[in-house]
């Protein structure tokens, strides 16, 4: 990217340094948005055509932030622009699903390669069987798999073979878990959600999880759970809280969905590899088709085994594009080339001492923020205790949060204005060392704000 303007994380902006004398939130804030007005016009005229035909000017909620959200045109490697020529650093990886960076040229050669081919071509493909294979030989639960076009897809279909199989149509969720835009369970049940009966648990709340467990247990389909909340704000599940699910659905015949669509990519087997603990079944997603749209469910063969067309009263799964050629050759590429166990380790390593280096930053300067996660994923939260649960989470300041986004995108750092990071690949240590000096200068410019805030 060149012949534009070009922010370097790190260095603050004329315009971010006298905003660093505000103490007042509401006001720096206000500053912060003035400012993010001015510097982005292109992007403001974009977004005021998309809203003569689509609501609030959005396809995708997550996407839309105030004062309006950022039009980017193009992306290489690590680092994206956006319509107004600011060049950023891209620490938000297409929330997981952009691991293999912008355009990787493995990717791009087997999708030009399956365009060759022809693009629908309404039959069994020459590539889905060995994206399969991957898929299975990865993940230690994945006896059998199927494909689907995005996690939402992946997970309904895993709820709907529970209930098929246990002949049950309760589930036990958690709240803060994210299961696509059907099974949303932020501050609880949705109202889009799919009409299930749901019984709502706490995340990592071993005690009250077991009371559940004795009180519905023989009622329950399925247990639907993250093994790290990721939308809910990069939270680890304790590990004896998900082992005494895997008990408890083995107790009650209820079969354990291990939703990895996003922590799939943290460990070479998944994270239920890393825990040691194994779901009945598993639903991917994200990178796992190259970047392209894609999901999938899998699990034990004898659930699996349900939707053998051979198999007198076979379930039924649809879907065009299942198998479309173009994710088939982006995922076996993706899998078998450039996320290999050895790319997966070093990843995570990589990770795990970005969010070191940025809690040792907030430790230094006092400041009442922490850096959750695992691996290659990472939220920043503005709590005033250690966020171990969404309620710890919510108690956090949001205000700020805003603001750190809002200041780091003048530092040349994309992120989303949640706080969440998802690094790609295409991210090395040089990168992390500007994202650790820009956190690092925005606590110093923003000390006496941070530190005037009431937690009570």
């Amino acid at each position: 990217m060149t012949g534009h303007a070009t922010m370097t994380p790190g260095q603050a902006t004329p315009d971010a340094q006298r905003a660093a004398i505000n103490v007042d939130i509401e006001a720096a804030l206000a500053e912060a948005r003035e400012r993010f007005i001015a510097r982005n016009p292109e992007s403001r005229r974009v977004h005021a055509e998309a809203e003569e035909v689509m609501p609030g000017g959005n396809t995708r909620t997550v996407l839309f932030y105030s004062p309006f959200p950022l039009a980017i045109a193009e992306g290489r490697g690590c680092r994206v622009r956006d319509a107004d020529g600011h060049d950023y650093v891209d620490f938000l990886g297409e929330y997981t699903a952009g691991l293999f960076g912008h355009s990787h040229p493995v990717i791009r050669a087997a999708i030009d390669r399956a365009l060759d081919g022809g693009i629908n071509l309404a039959g069994h493909n020459l590539m889905e069987a060995g994206l399969a294979r991957a898929v299975c030989d990865r993940f230690p639960s994945i006896d059998l798999v199927r494909f689907t076009n995005s996690g939402t897809e992946a997970n309904l279909m895993a709820v709907a073979t529970a209930t098929v199989a246990t002949g049950r149509r309760k589930l036990l969720v958690f709240q803060g878990g994210y299961h696509g835009g059907l099974l949303s369970f932020g501050a609880g049940p949705a109202p889009l959600n799919a009409p299930y009966e749901v019984v709502l648990g706490s995340y990592n709340d071993l005690a009250g999880t077991e009371m559940i467990l004795a009180a519905h247990g023989g009622e329950l389909a399925a247990i639907l759970v993250e093994p790290m909340l990721g939308s809910g704000g990069c939270i680890a599940g304790d590990p004896a809280f998900l082992a005494a699910l895997r008990a408890g659905a083995t107790r009650h015949g209820a079969v354990l969905i291990f939703d990895e669509v996003m922590t799939s990519r943290l460990s070479p087997g998944g994270l239920q590899e890393r825990l040691g603990v194994l779901p009945d079944m598993t639903t991917l997603g994200k990178y796992i088709g190259g970047g392209m749209s894609f999901g999938a469910f899998g699990g034990r063969r004898a659930l699996m085994e349900r939707y053998d067309p051979r198999r007198p009263g076979a379930l039924q799964h649809a879907g065009t594009f299942n198998n479309n050629v173009l994710t088939m050759a982006a995922g076996t590429a993706g899998l078998t080339e450039i996320f290999t166990p050895p790319a997966v380790a070093a990843l995570n390593r990589r990770g795990d001492d970005l969010r070191t280096a940025l809690n040792r930053v907030a430790a230094r300067h006092g400041a009442a923020l922490e850096f959750t996660g695992i691996g290659s994923l990472l939220a920043a939260h503005f709590s005033p205790r250690p966020v171990r649960t969404p309620a710890d989470a919510a108690a956090g300041d949001g205000r700020l949060k805003e603001l750190f986004f809002f200041d780091m995108l003048d530092r040349g750092v994309y992120l989303a204005r949640r706080g969440m990071m998802a690094l790609s690949l295409e991210v090395g240590e040089a990168e992390c060392a500007a994202l650790v000096e820009a956190v690092d200068d925005f606590l110093a410019s923003r000390r006496s704000l941070i530190a005037s805030r009431d937690w009570s």
